[in-house]
């Protein structure tokens, strides 16, 4: 048997060996991988999720039946101190020697410590194995059962923000430390990371550029960080996740060529300076650079597995390494591709950003607008995937490429890529360099049939997961063509799709769940199903959320939003966001009264903040009684229609925009819908209501309203686009009504109008075919539908308060009248907020 000795046994290493044992010839090879830590290899991409509450074997990549069944001898806590390149052995710290016939690197990296005064105190610690993650968790308990409250993460790159968020875990409150102008440094632009930074501190992680450490402050354990500015951070742990520095120390003792700057120096076969020792991962140094990230370490597995069993005309190493990345930090959606920072004469950025919203957009292109070099995404980077591909494919840019950022303004076609129109080679799944046309063939010939078969077989999306949205479409789009139903189920308890389910509650006339289940579906129903077909019930029969309570969501049970405490909030309706003084007042002394954090929000209403369950009921009586309303603020239904103050102050409008944002909110309040509805009227094109962000915006102009539909804010911003223009008012709300109840009969659970008439076959032009020229025939159908609901309408909250046994649920504990104890506030600004979870 030829011999193959791995040393290491992080990602990468472990990638060797399943990358190897999956080639033809393997049969031939012996396997032994030596690993230093105590434990197989485990997924440090997500070691953050150890924090969270994962064990070490729910973050490893394989079980210890693996090795035995790919004849692979695992060796544990033993480390390898020595080569002999003569004798073609290793020796290990247990005074064991084994010979080799190929030799492969994977030691890795550790953490870069940078070499400041007093590091050496106790409280300072790495952030690199799940052993420094059990003495950080030791170490925060020790301190907060002393008072302790403050930590720092030295480093501002990705895992510094990950170790920041690790520590806000924990219970503490953590700072940044940067020694950079800006976080993310190698990733983002300034504007990029000025908008993280902002997201971020809305979290209260403190954020410190610029910082130079001197030392570390205390004398046996960390008390503070002084700054070369001489400020003093006052700390009790610090956690340094400043970067990496390869683990080449063996190399270097073996007499193998290392770099200047460290890494075991290799060529494009994945070889080092020992034709028969190859060097993977963040220890190899390739054309210079040594690479941080899993992708081009599992390529280099890869590589080396090839060149060991085939030879040196096998696979080889690309000569350039694409370091384009997504990824979610501390909640943060982030990504950059190909250069993010190029800038000369020959190219233009084109930058998207929105403050409000917390996003920013970049993308660099040629003068030319024909190729794309790179960009940034913050906030939002859903368009990541086909950015990256069109990029990667160098394919042509639509005529308009802010579009590529913006979306389609116009109602034509979106500009982003579709799935079936990249090439056959584009890399879908850069982790296991797993192309479209694997994914395609693999369902075209059979191999697969459906989304777990591909991943099973090719394994893509089985590392960092981002790719698994394209990979999905891409199985979608290569069973249509073969002629096969794609449905979108809603779940594994219904074979259905949403509108299909709809359609069979209206036709039998069912009105209780379980009837629904038992005709068509199988199992006990779940989290997902349930409350799409008490939706469903709402929709056709206009039931509150009183009445089909054990299939609700929790907020639609309790009537409000549960907050991060387990509090709730209370949301009256201020229909087109006009109250008169007397309401703002009883508003007031309820929150006064019950003591309450208000905010008046983006929808013109003002929520109240911090409500205890079983003071619930007596909040809405006070407000009811004061002639408010609920305002369904925790429901997939209307929330609110925003307005400006319309012609009736302002000398630009040209018409009563608040009285017809309250006559457009009160009629469509309480209609359940697949997602939630925002709408906006605005009295000119100066656009004070936005209503051009909206699922629904009129503007007034000359000759009547122009309005727009299919529009959203949120983490992925549409603009709406226009459904029709100088229409009066009884055709805007017969439109209104058309619309709203074709989108509420046919979109999926939880699609946005948005997304659903991007999905639309025949998207816009189809739309206006229904529901302007009738096409269907059933235009009277939906308008008199949608008018049963607004007849039906009744406030859920008032229901609950005339009912007393619907009030039962809002109690804290079954057998008890007393309040959660266990809820508690600390103070913010002039009101409160929840106090952090230990």
């Amino acid at each position: 048997m030829i011999k193959v000795i791995v040393v290491g046994n992080g990602m990468v290493g472990y990638k060797f060996c399943e990358k190897f044992i999956a080639k033809s010839g393997q049969e031939k090879y012996q396997i032994t991988v030596f690993g230093e830590e105590p434990r197989r290899a485990y997924d440090r991409v997500h070691l953050s999720e150890y924090f969270g509450g994962k064990t070490a074997d729910d973050l490893s990549l394989s079980t210890s039946e693996w090795y035995v069944e790919n004849n692979i001898t695992l060796n544990t806590s033993e480390l390898v101190t020595d080569i002999n390149r003569e004798e073609k052995t290793i020796h290990t710290h247990l005074e064991k020697t084994h010979k080799y016939d190929y030799l492969v690197l994977a030691t890795g990296s550790s953490a870069f410590v940078p070499p400041i005064d007093g590091v050496e105190k106790e409280g300072v610690f790495v952030y690199r194995t799940i052993e420094d993650l059990d003495a950080i968790m030791a170490y925060a308990k020790k301190i907060k059962q002393k008072g302790a409250t403050e930590a720092a993460v030295l480093g501002g790159g990705l895992l510094g923000l990950e170790a920041a968020k690790a520590v806000r875990d924990l219970g503490l409150n953590p700072h940044v430390v940067e020694f950079a102008p800006r976080l993310m440094p190698r990733q983002l632009d300034k504007g990029a990371s000025d908008m993280l930074q902002s997201k971020i501190e809305e979290l209260n992680i403190g954020i410190h550029l610029n910082k130079a450490t001197q030392y570390i402050d205390g004398k046996e354990s960390i008390t503070g960080m002084m700054f070369a500015d001489d400020e003093l951070l006052k700390v009790d742990m610090l956690v340094i996740s400043a970067g990496i520095k390869p683990r080449d120390e063996l190399a270097r003792v073996s007499g193998l060529e290392v770099g200047l700057r460290g890494g075991v120096v290799v060529n494009n076969q994945m070889q080092t300076s020992d034709p028969s020792i190859f060097a993977i991962g963040e220890v190899a140094l390739y054309n210079q650079n040594i690479y941080g990230l899993v992708a081009p370490g599992y390529e280099m597995a890869d590589v080396a597995a090839e060149q060991i069993l085939n030879g040196s005309e096998s696979k080889t190493m690309r000569e350039t390494i694409d370091m384009s990345t997504q990824l979610k930090l501390i909640g943060v959606e982030v990504a950059s591709f190909g250069d993010p920072f190029i800038e000369n004469d020959e190219v233009t950025a084109i930058i998207y950003e929105n403050k409000l919203s917390g996003i920013y957009k970049r993308i660099n292109v040629t003068k030319d607008s024909k190729t794309l070099l790179g960009g940034i995404l913050v906030g939002d980077s859903s368009d990541y995937n086909s950015l990256f591909q069109i990029y990667n494919n160098g394919m042509a840019l639509p005529k308009n490429p802010e579009d590529l950022i913006l979306g389609s303004r116009d109602g034509s076609e979106s500009s982003a890529v579709g799935v079936m129109d990249l090439p056959d080679t584009a890399v879908i799944c850069s982790c296991e360099n797993v192309t479209k046309g694997a994914i395609c063939c693999s369902i075209l010939d059979e191999t697969c049939s459906n989304l777990s078969d591909v991943v099973k077989l090719t394994k893509a999306t089985s590392g960092c997961g981002g790719c698994k949205p394209m990979v999905s479409d891409l199985v979608k789009a290569a069973q249509k063509s073969m002629g096969k139903e794609v449905k979108d189920v809603i779940c594994e308890h219904f074979q259905h799709t949403r509108q299909e389910l709809f359609d069979l509650v209206k036709i039998n006339k069912y009105e209780n769940f379980y009837d629904v289940l038992d005709h068509h579906g199988k199992g006990d129903g779940c989290e997902i199903c349930k409350p799409v077909i008490a939706s469903i019930f709402s929709s056709i029969y206009n039931d509150t959320a009183n009445k089909h309570l054990t299939t609700q969501d929790t907020n639609d049970r309790f009537l409000a939003n549960i907050q991060r405490n387990g509090t709730y909030s209370v949301v009256p309706r201020v229909a087109g966001g006009e109250i008169t003084a007397e309401k703002l007042i009883v508003i007031g002394e309820v929150a006064k009264q019950f003591d309450l954090y208000t905010k008046i929000t983006g929808a013109q209403r003002v929520d109240l903040f911090g409500a205890h369950l079983d003071d619930l009921p007596k909040i809405w009586k006070v407000l009811i009684d004061n002639g408010f309303e609920s305002g369904h603020a925790y429901g997939k239904s209307l929330r609110a229609v925003k307005s400006c103050v319309g012609n009736a102050w302002c000398r630009y409008g040209m018409d009563d925009s608040a009285g017809f944002a309250i006559e457009l909110e009160n009629r469509y309040k309480g209609i359940r819908s697949p997602h939630k509805l925002k709408g906006g009227v605005s009295a000119c094109i100066r656009e004070c209501a936005e209503a051009r962000g909206k699922d629904f915006g009129l503007i007034a102009v000359e000759g009547g309203w122009n309005l727009y539909i299919c529009g959203n804010g949120g983490a992925n911003p549409k603009h709406a686009v226009l459904l029709a223009e100088q229409i009066d008012k009884e055709t805007v709300i017969k439109y209104m009504d058309r619309f709203l109840m074709y989108y509420i009969r046919t979109a999926g659970p939880l699609i946005r109008t948005s997304t659903w008439l991007e999905k639309l076959d025949g998207g816009l032009d189809y739309l206006k075919e229904v529901i302007i020229e009738d096409s269907l025939g059933i235009c009277e159908t939906l308008e008199t539908e949608m008018q049963t609901l607004v007849n039906t309408f009744e406030c859920e909250w008032k229901q609950v308060l005339e009912k007393p046994r619907l009030l039962k649920r809002f109690s804290h504990f079954v057998n008890s009248d007393e309040k959660d104890d266990n809820i508690a506030f600390v103070p913010l600004r002039d009101q409160k907020m929840p106090k952090a979870w230990s």
